[in-house]
């Protein structure tokens, strides 16, 4: 196979085949991150074109965010089971079949069935979760650096995409936008059918920083087990302190970034007479922060104590907030904002994954970490309705930002209510 015979030449030439497998995660989560952030500019071309309502094109788009999340904790056991190379090459796929399909769609059912399911599952399976099981996989050491690379592809995506998906929209239709995000992820697809392995152990190696290699789990439990272990998982988890603070901390996560900002943004920006094309240019502003901020945050959470990066990270991110809600929304102000915002926008997430490993071991970690994901996704349905709510009451998105701002502080102070790493109490097993 090319996959071997690569780890092959690289192993004699002191590389990991590692790398390869985590590049290639990398472009596989920074291309569906296209098919995710691509919903935000669809809604008023459907509306125009199709005369919809848009709280029936909104519904769809609830639906995808919804099962974008719950989804994670059972693509984690797909992967276990099937096997990540074929998981994703299958997500890869349904969502390709969904964008094409909604070329041809006519009636507002077939966007909740394309848009809001298969697309929600597809890209769902793709997630953060994807990044956390190969980086718990293929690395001990480095681990915190992985899991921020393929946190800020996935982020930085949705971010960079939509300006570049709003112009397309505007100068050809969304249907040539969407054509740009099928050709992107027609490409990853070949490179996780080409160089995408499930184990080190499969192209004869030990994960990066172990010197023994180790034989993959067996794969002897039925299909319906397979479904039922995120449950099983989840049931054990919740007997843990631990986990319901890294549910709480994510929700607020969520809370904060994609149901507020990122669904809000150019709504929020066009109270103060910004164009939504500006808004947007904004928005990537953001995302380039982001992915150094969320590098930087993986390589921090290799060196030091992931409890006290948590509580900077979500303490930062609501001072900034916050100062938002206070700024004129001139020119100076967002751009302060847009470098600290960004730098932030998902730092939160490697320490996150490694405080779940380090409390539940590597096995379980990408299961426990899809139900943490989930958290993050409820927090951010929560935002996208609530700040919608606030705007309409209050006639300004200010009380939201104020809020979330809040809830971020809140959550800076519960992540020290967590034990130091290695003296937490043994999780209680399920029985």
């Amino acid at each position: 196979m090319f996959s071997a015979s690569l780890a092959r030449w690289m192993a004699a030439r002191n590389l990991h085949y590692g790398w390869v497998v985590a590049a290639t995660t990398f472009l596989t989560m920074l291309a569906t991150a296209g098919a995710m952030g691509s919903a935000g500019v669809m809604i008023q071309p459907l509306h125009q074109e199709f005369g919809w309502d848009i709280a029936d094109i909104s519904s769809a788009m609830a639906v995808r965010l919804v099962l974008f999340g719950l989804f994670g904790p059972f693509a984690a056991a797909f992967m276990n089971h099937f096997g990540v190379r074929q998981v994703v090459a299958t997500a890869l796929a349904l969502i390709v079949f969904g964008i094409v399909a909604s070329f041809f769609m006519t009636e507002v059912w077939q966007l909740l069935l394309l848009w809001g399911v298969v697309l929600g599952i597809g890209t769902g399976m793709t997630a953060l979760v994807l990044g956390a099981t190969v980086a718990a996989r293929w690395f001990t050491q480095r681990r915190g650096l992985v899991v921020g690379l393929m946190t800020a592809s996935n982020a930085t995506g949705q971010l960079v995409f939509l300006p570049l998906l709003a112009a397309l929209t505007e100068a050809y239709g969304w249907r040539t936008a969407l054509s740009f995000t099928v050709a992107v992820i027609a490409l990853a697809m070949v490179l996780v059918l080409a160089l995408m392995r499930d184990h080190p152990a499969d192209v004869g190696l030990p994960a990066y920083g172990d010197t023994v290699v180790s034989a993959p789990p067996r794969r002897d439990h039925s299909l319906l087990a397979t479904l039922a272990s995120p449950l099983l998982v989840l049931r054990e988890a919740t007997a843990s302190p631990v986990f319901w603070v890294l549910f709480g901390t994510f929700f607020v996560c969520g809370l904060s970034t994609n149901g507020l900002i990122q669904t809000h943004w150019i709504s929020i920006c066009g109270d103060f007479g910004m164009a939504a094309v500006t808004a947007a240019g904004t928005l990537a502003v953001i995302g380039i922060f982001d992915f150094v901020g969320t590098i930087f945050a993986g390589w921090l959470s290799d060196r030091y104590d992931n409890r006290f990066l948590l509580f900077w990270f979500y303490g930062l991110r609501g001072l900034s907030l916050i100062y938002l809600s206070m700024s004129g929304f001139g020119a100076l102000e967002l751009s302060i904002f847009a470098v600290f915002y960004g730098l932030d926008w998902v730092a939160t997430v490697p320490p996150t994954v490694k405080l779940a490993a380090e409390n539940f071991g590597r096995e379980k970690a990408g299961l426990v970490f899809g139900w943490v994901f989930a958290g993050h996704q409820l927090g951010a349905a929560t935002a996208a309705f609530g700040a919608g709510y606030l705007r309409s009451d209050f006639d300004t998105y200010m009380p939201a930002l104020q809020i979330a701002g809040l809830m971020c502080l809140l959550a800076s102070v519960s992540v020290l209510l967590l034990r130091r790493p290695g003296t937490a109490a043994p999780v209680p097993q399920a029985g």
